[in-house]
C-alpha cells in the first residue's frame, strides 16, 4: 500500500517540479532534494533482502537508525539509575565520578527498595573504627616462589590490546604505575603498551600470544624471555573466562593490525579465535606440572591459574592433584558467568557458566576442606565496581579482586555496547585511529588511578564501619540478603563454610560428596564420565 503511495507521490512531485519549471525555470533546483529521495526509494521499493525497505520506501530506514542509536535511547531518556543493563546508571555513575574527583555523596537515601528480593547489605559495628589510612595489601607467592608480589586489594582485569586500542592500555598502565596496582595484560600477549611502569600480570590463553611456535603451540623459550621482564610481577595460566566460558577467545578481522599481528605472531587481517582449550596439558595434574615449568621458566614468580567454574568436580579434581603432587598454584582466579567481554555468543554470555558468588564459594571451599587455602590466594573477578562488591568478595573468601569493565568506565566508556564492532565512540575497544585519538592518556590514566585510589578508599571504610582490623577478618556472616518480602539471612546461611581439612576425613560433606566422587586427579569431569549422580557406598 505505502508503495503504491510512493509511486504517485514521486509522479506528483516530478510532473509538479516540470510544470513549475516551464515558469520559473530555478524550481529545477528541487530535484536537488526530491531526487535522490525518489532514487533511494525506488531502489529500496525494488531491492529483494529487506521487507521492511520494499514495503516502505525511505521511510523504512528510520527503524534502522533508531535501533542503531537504541541503547543511546535507552540510557538517556528510559532507564532509571538503578534498572540499566549490563551496568546500572547508579554503578556507572559512582565510576565516572571517582574517576573524575568529583562529589561521591547523593542526597535523600537510598534509590533501592530494601524490602524487595535480592537486597543485599553489610552488618555495621556499634564500635566501628578509624579507617586504615594505608591498603593492607596481600602477599601472592608460595614456598616454591622466589619473588612474590605484594598485590593491591583492586586491580586491572585480563583486556588485551587488541581487544583495547593502544591508547586505553597504555592509560591504564600508567594508572597502575601511578596507583601500585597490577595491569592484567589479557591473552593477547605484552606490547610496548603494556610497558609504561606498572605491574603486569601476564596472561597465558590457549592460544599461547607472545609465547607460541608457528604452529600455535607453547614455545618455552620465548615465554622465558619474555617473562624475564621485570614489570612481569606474575603470570596467570587462563583456562575459561566468565563471559564466553568453554569457548576460546575471538578478535575480528578489523581489529588485528599488523602490529598486533606480530604481537600475536598470527597473519593480519584476519579473524583470530583462540582455541577452546590448552594443548600443553589435558589433566589436573597436567595443569598442575605446567604452572610449575611457568613457574621455573620465570625465575620463581607467582604462576596462578584463571577459571570460570562450571562442573564443580573439576575444581575438586584440581584439588586432589594438588593433594598428591603438593605442586600448587600461588593465586586462583574465579571469573563469574556475569563477566565481560568485547565479542561472545548470546547462549554463551547468558546460559553457561556458574555465577561469581557461587563460584567463589566452592572454589575457597574445596581449599578449605583440602586444608590448602593458606597456601593458594583467590581473586574474584565479576562485576565488581564498588567497595561493597568489593567487601561482598571477600566475605565469601576472596583475597582480592579484579575488574575490567569499571576500569574501562574510568577510561570513559559509556556503554554503548559496541565493543564487537570496531566502532567505540570513545576510542577504549576499537583499533580505529581516529577514535582511538580521542582518548587522551595523561587525563584518562589519572581518572583511572583516582577511580582504584577511591574505590579502595571506600571499601576500607566499610571494613573500618563493621569494626575491623584489617579486610582478612570479614566472613559470610558479615553480610545479608533479603530472599523475600519478610526474610533476610546472611550468607553464611547462603554459602556455608566448610572447616579446615574436612575433605582429607570420612565422611565427606553431603554437598560435596557425589562431586568429590567423582573427581580425579587424571582427567577432568568430561573426560571420567561427565556431570551426574556418582554411585557412592554408604
Amino acid at each position: 500500500m505505502f508503495r503504491r503511495v510512493f509511486y504517485a507521490a514521486s509522479l506528483a512531485a516530478l510532473v509538479l517540479i516540470g510544470l513549475l519549471a516551464l515558469r520559473w525555470p530555478a524550481a529545477l533546483w528541487s530535484l536537488v532534494v526530491v531526487g535522490p529521495l525518489i532514487a533511494l526509494g525506488l531502489y529500496d521499493s525494488l531491492q529483494r533482502k529487506r521487507a521492511v525497505l520494499r514495503n516502505w520506501p525511505v521511510i523504512g530506514r528510520f527503524r534502522y537508525v533508531f535501533e542503531t542509536l537504541r541503547p543511546e535511547i535507552q540510557q538517556y531518556f528510559i532507564e532509571s539509575d538503578t534498572d540499566g543493563r549490563p551496568f546500572p546508571r547508579e554503578w556507572r555513575s559512582v565510576a565516572y565520578r571517582r574517576a573524575k574527583g568529583e562529589r561521591e555523596s547523593i542526597a535523600f537515601g537510598t534509590q533501592h527498595d530494601v524490602n524487595v528480593p535480592g537486597y543485599e547489605w553489610m552488618a555495621h559495628s556499634l564500635a566501628p573504627r578509624a579507617p586504615a589510612e594505608e591498603e593492607p595489601r596481600v602477599t601472592i607467592g608460595g614456598s616454591d616462589c622466589r619473588h612474590p608480589y605484594e598485590a593491591s586489594r583492586l586491580n586491572v582485569s585480563g583486556m588485551s590490546f587488541g581487544a583495547l586500542s593502544a591508547n586505553a592500555v597504555t592509560a591504564l598502565n600508567r594508572a597502575a604505575r601511578a596507583g601500585g596496582f597490577a595491569h592484567n595484560t589479557g591473552e593477547g600477549g605484552i606490547c610496548a603498551h603494556h610497558r609504561q611502569g606498572g605491574d603486569l600480570i601476564w596472561q597465558i590463553g590457549t592460544g599461547y600470544f607472545g609465547c607460541r611456535t608457528p604452529n600455535g603451540d607453547f614455545c618455552p623459550d620465548s615465554f622465558a624471555e619474555r617473562a624475564a621482564d621485570p614489570a612481569v610481577r606474575m603470570i596467570e595460566v587462563k583456562l575459561s573466562q566468565g563471559s564466553k566460558p568453554g569457548r576460546g577467545g575471538l578478535l575480528p578481522g578489523s581489529k588485528v593490525t599488523e602490529e598486533i599481528a606480530a604481537i600475536r605472531g598470527v597473519p593480519a587481517g584476519q579473524v583470530v579465535i583462540s582455541p577452546p582449550h590448552h594443548r600443553a596439558f589435558s589433566t589436573p595434574t597436567e595443569l598442575l606440572a605446567f604452572v610449575a615449568r611457568l613457574r621455573e621458566l620465570s625465575g620463581g614468580k607467582p604462576v596462578g591459574i584463571k577459571l570460570c567454574v562450571g562442573d564443580p568436580a573439576d575444581v575438586l579434581g584440581i584439588v586432589k592433584a594438588m593433594l598428591e603432587t603438593d605442586a600448587l598454584p600461588d593465586f586462583i582466579t574465579v571469573d563469574g558467568s556475569e563477566g565481560g567481554t568485547g565479542s561472545a555468543p548470546l547462549e554463551f554470555s547468558d546460559s553457561v557458566g556458574m555465577p561469581l558468588r557461587e563460584g567463589l564459594s566452592l572454589v575457597h571451599n574445596a581449599l578449605v576442606g583440602a586444608g590448602l587455602r593458606d597456601r593458594v590466594a583467590v581473586a574474584a573477578s565479576g562485576k565488581i565496581i564498588t567497595g561493597f562488591h568489593m567487601v561482598r568478595a571477600l566475605a565469601i573468601g576472596a583475597d582480592f579482586c579484579m575488574s575490567a569493565r569499571a576500569m574501562m568506565f574510568a577510561l570513559g566508556c559509556i556503554q554503548t555496547l559496541r565493543c564487537n564492532t570496531n566502532k567505540c565512540p570513545v576510542g577504549v575497544a576499537t583499533q580505529r585511529p581516529s577514535l582511538a585519538a580521542g582518548l587522551d592518556v595523561e587525563d584518562k590514566s589519572e581518572r583511572v588511578r583516582r577511580y582504584h585510589d577511591e574505590t579502595v578508599r571506600s571499601f576500607l571504610a566499610l571494613i573500618a564501619a563493621a569494626g575491623l582490623r584489617d579486610p582478612d577478618e570479614l566472613r559470610p556472616g558479615h553480610v545479608w540478603r533479603r530472599v523475600d518480602e519478610v526474610t533476610a539471612v546472611n550468607y553464611a546461611q547462603i554459602y556455608p563454610s566448610l572447616e579446615e581439612g574436612v575433605l582429607l576425613e570420612d565422611p565427606i560433606p553431603q554437598p560435596l560428596l557425589a562431586d568429590w566422587a567423582r573427581a580425579r586427579a587424571d582427567a577432568f569431569a568430561a573426560s571420567a564420565g561427565g556431570p551426574g549422580p556418582a554411585t557412592v557406598a554408604p
